[in-house]
């Protein structure tokens, strides 16, 4: 397939390299409206073709990935869509549910595929951190933990929550295999010009009765990518800063038992009994999430499979972050996740 990488900055840049690799792709294509910046990217991909628009590349490709700031992906996903175009959109794929709905329904009605841009759900840790915790090896699962925090890339478009967060988000619901039914969230701003920069999110999944908390930061000492799982029976963390030990599994909890010795008035007082057993650190075959992403979309867009990270997957991020704006603005208030058609189960989980 002919691939387009529409905003050939940072992460853009990363998409072409991975695109250019592909036995998938027979040419890959720049579209960026700033001509300095597709002169740097084809200093290093000088075989690529260079386009300043999507209008200017429609005869040129047959699949775009769209890496723009996330206010004007509507705009540039539905002007492909409506060109015959399979489209995948960068994190966060819209920047609300009436977005997504539409870009759904857009995609539906071309008969293209639509895929959102969550990196994380194709790393093959965090599959496996979701496989043990679905398998029952933790046994019944209490709550997810998750920290993702640096010290910046400060950015203007979005508080910290729609940048950082959007990646646990897509984690938990995986892990869990269903989405949140309500959030509630807690922020502050440390710098005039920007949004939030510190922030913690909590999600509750009613059906798992499973909560989970996120704490994203752009003003924090040490960098910090981990995720923790706490089950009945055993827990697990996953540490995407240690490629050595990506996940441990720890043999670890506490017990309930009657205490029928203690001296008490009553005699049937509970005691509290901790487990401290193995640590299990399971080999994990790490392949990079970037292009196992990029072959998912092309091999959906020439097969009409659906993406393990599809319009659906897309959709349900961007209503936890559209109602955590809205619990920001009422102090941590719990809000309703507002998610059209939601089922009783998320597609990841099949």
């Amino acid at each position: 397939m002919r691939v387009g990488v529409v905003g050939c900055g940072y992460w853009g840049s990363k998409h072409v390299r991975v695109m250019s690799d592909l036995p998938l792709v027979s040419e890959v294509v720049l579209i960026d409206g700033r001509p300095e910046i597709r002169y740097a990217v084809g200093q290093d991909f000088p075989r690529a073709l260079q386009r300043a628009s999507i209008a200017e590349a429609m005869d040129n490709v047959d699949a775009v990935v769209i890496a723009t700031p996330p206010e004007s992906h509507l705009d540039v996903a539905l002007e492909a869509i409506e060109g015959g175009k399979h489209v995948l959109v960068e994190k966060p794929m819209t920047v609300s549910v009436a977005d997504a709905r539409t870009l759904i329904a857009a995609a539906a009605e071309a008969e293209v595929t639509l895929a959102a841009g969550h990196t994380f759900v194709y790393n093959t840790a965090v599959q496996m951190l979701a496989d043990v915790a679905q398998s029952g090896q933790l046994g019944q699962l209490h709550y997810l933990d998750a920290a993702r925090l640096n010290l910046g890339l400060y950015r203007h478009d979005v508080n910290v929550l729609w940048d950082l967060a959007a990646h646990d988000i897509s984690i938990a619901n995986l892990i869990v295999g269903d989405y949140p039914d309500s959030v509630s969230a807690w922020g502050l701003r440390h710098t005039a010009q920007f949004s939030e920069d510190v922030a913690t999110l909590r999600m509750v999944f009613d059906r798992q009765q499973v909560e989970a908390t996120v704490r994203a930061s752009w003003l924090d000492p040490l960098k910090v990518r981990r995720t923790t799982v706490v089950g009945s029976e055993k827990m697990a963390v996953y540490n995407d800063i240690d490629p050595e030990e990506r996940i441990k599994i720890f043999d670890r909890g506490r017990e309930e038992q009657q205490n029928l010795t203690a001296v008490s008035a009553d005699a049937n007082k509970l005691a509290m009994t901790y487990r401290y057993g193995d640590i299990v650190v399971p080999f994990v075959d790490f392949r990079e999430p970037l292009r196992r992403q990029a072959n998912d979309f092309l091999e959906c867009a020439l097969t009409g499979r659906t993406p393990v990270s599809g319009g659906a997957e897309g959709m349900a991020v961007v209503a936890v972050l559209e109602a955590s704006d809205r619990s920001l603005a009422e102090n941590g208030a719990p809000v309703t996740v507002d998610l059209p058609g939601r089922s009783t189960q998320s597609p990841m989980a099949a």
